[in-house]
């Protein structure tokens, strides 16, 4: 059974709730508070306005409302056109949510490299999820070269922010010794953190790898687990 398992995951759209960097005094936190208690109505009628006047966070909180069908019809073309508007601005949750739409052909053309590409600008900017996905393109080689030594840079990077993902696929990368050097040690602790959260490929994984060690090192490595602590970019 193979060790490794090719999967893009796309990751849940942040809320305009969670996700909102800055809060705009005045209407736009009247719109937050509407938007949270689902009176969808007042939260478009406050947001439309600052979004039209260029504000980046309100952009982001249309898009997310047409992407969701909240207080409007489900609509992925104009949530492109609002996320993109935020993010050619900056936003990285814009950036990161208009990549998956180009990843999944929602609203706009499918477009592996355009969805890289906005990948690419979140990652930077720090989005874990965004960094997972540009690893996973690398790794994949779609849209891209393939480039195992970059996609575990990005998958690090994720990994080190506490992404289950980045931490599965960091663990594969060092069980196999792709774009790593093989280390068990390193895969046994990546997979441990994904596998304490339950996640089943990484229990799984783990055992595996389990099997090629000893206890001392399995020590080592649950030592190294244990001690390990999220490192958060800022974006």
């Amino acid at each position: 059974m193979p060790i490794v398992r090719i999967l893009l995951i796309l990751l849940a759209l942040a809320s305009p709730m969670s996700m909102a960097g800055g809060a705009v005094a005045g209407p736009f936190e009247d719109a937050q508070a509407a938007h949270s208690r689902r009176d969808y109505a007042t939260a478009l009628r406050l947001w439309r306005p600052l979004a039209d006047q260029g504000n980046a966070e309100a952009q982001y909180a249309l898009g997310f409302m047409y992407d969701g069908g909240q207080g409007v019809p489900k609509n992925y073309a104009r949530a492109a056109k609002w996320w993109r508007l935020a993010a050619d601005q900056g936003h990285t949750f814009a950036q990161y949510n208009l990549g998956t739409l180009y990843d999944n052909g929602n609203g706009v053309p499918r477009n592996k490299a355009e969805a890289l590409k906005w990948y690419h600008l979140a990652a930077e900017r720090g989005n874990d999820g965004a960094q997972f996905n540009v690893g996973l393109l690398h790794f994949a080689g779609v849209a891209v070269s393939e480039n195992r030594i970059e996609a575990a840079k990005w998958f690090r990077r994720a990994a080190d922010q506490g992404h289950i993902g980045g931490q599965v696929y960091l663990g594969l990368c060092y069980a196999t010794g792709l774009g790593v050097p093989q280390d068990n040690i390193q895969a046994y602790m990546w997979l441990s953190l994904a596998a304490a959260r339950s996640d089943p490929d990484a229990i799984s994984n783990r055992n595996r790898v389990a099997q090629q060690m000893t206890p001392a090192q399995i020590a080592e490595a649950q030592k190294l687990a244990v001690e390990w602590k999220s490192k958060p970019e800022r974006q």
